[in-house]
């Protein structure tokens, strides 16, 4: 990955969404030559010269002090998730191969918590949407993602190569726009993660819509929220789910999923343990050492 052109294309996307009068500036009305905001708007908001934002435009954030990174961000008027991504952006300013291995498995004391939880589906995935392990449950929720003998198995690869993802995910649409999403704001924390890389490529070769998505720059994060699912077995499923980053595991995530009591999905949760518990379930496999 081009990290000069991932600095570039990001401020120059977030730049472009926003209008003089979004940022609280006169527009003068008549044409304006660019879209959104002009580079010598953004550096009047941010409190820096032209030619200093224009260089970090171009690619290049090194030594930039958080004190910048902040007045640029409120600029930019950037999220939490759009906030990190420019931190973690400028954190890899000039570190060259520098890499943070990526977890592909897990200590036997967090598979025994998983599978402690009887009555919910829960998994632990790494940042690049890499299945390390689940409880029966889960397994059980996911036999179309884990379908596809290839392990690890990945979500974000099911979601845009297998067509069974359409009819598994209710709201696909939404969901492959997240997981591209939450894969950019991976990329900027670990640019070096030669499996993330390899991944990102054999998306953007195979799938029209990733490419979009993926050049779009958008970034997020995916804390909680509703999984509508159609599962093969036990039919509709409308899921809680939480995302927790594990301390003691960093750079891993549990996700649970859950139903509040007496709700059709509460009956459905139930009926998928019976289904599970007669079913010879394959376990995640451990992936292969890891080469990020």
């Amino acid at each position: 990955m081009d990290h000069r052109a991932e600095v570039r294309e990001f401020l120059s996307s977030r730049r472009a969404r926003i209008t003089p009068e979004r940022a609280g500036l006169p527009s003068y009305g008549g044409n304006r030559r660019v879209k959104g905001l002009r580079r010598e708007e953004v550096a009047m908001l941010a409190g820096v010269s032209i030619d200093y934002y224009v260089r970090m435009e171009r690619g290049n954030l090194s030594g930039a002090s958080d004190g910048v990174l902040d007045a640029l961000a409120r600029a930019l008027q950037l999220d939490e998730a759009e906030r990190d991504h420019l931190f973690a952006l400028a954190r890899t300013a000039g570190s060259g191969r520098r890499r943070r291995a990526t977890p592909t498995k897990v200590r036997p004391v967090i598979q025994q918590v998983l599978d402690a939880i009887t009555e919910a589906p829960a998994w632990v995935r790494n940042g690049r949407h890499d299945i390390v392990a689940m409880n029966r449950l889960a397994r059980a929720l996911y036999v179309p993602v884990l379908a596809d003998p290839r392990r690890p198995a990945n979500t974000t690869r099911f979601v845009y190569l297998d067509e069974a993802a359409r009819e598994f995910f209710v709201d696909w649409d939404r969901i492959a726009n997240d997981a591209a999403a939450m894969l950019r704001l991976e990329a900027g924390r670990n640019p070096h993660d030669r499996a993330l890389i390899e991944l990102v490529g054999e998306l953007s070769t195979r799938s029209e819509l990733f490419r979009r998505r993926w050049a779009s720059h958008d970034v997020q994060y995916h804390r909680s929220g509703m999984k509508r699912l159609r599962h093969p077995v036990v039919g509709r499923l409308d899921l809680d789910f939480e995302s927790m980053e594990l301390p003691s595991e960093p750079g891993l995530t549990l996700n649970i999923y859950t139903a509040a009591p007496g709700t059709h999905t509460a009956d459905g949760l139930k009926l998928l343990a019976s289904w599970a518990a007669t079913q010879d379930l394959a376990e995640v496999q451990p992936a292969a050492p890891d080469q990020s």
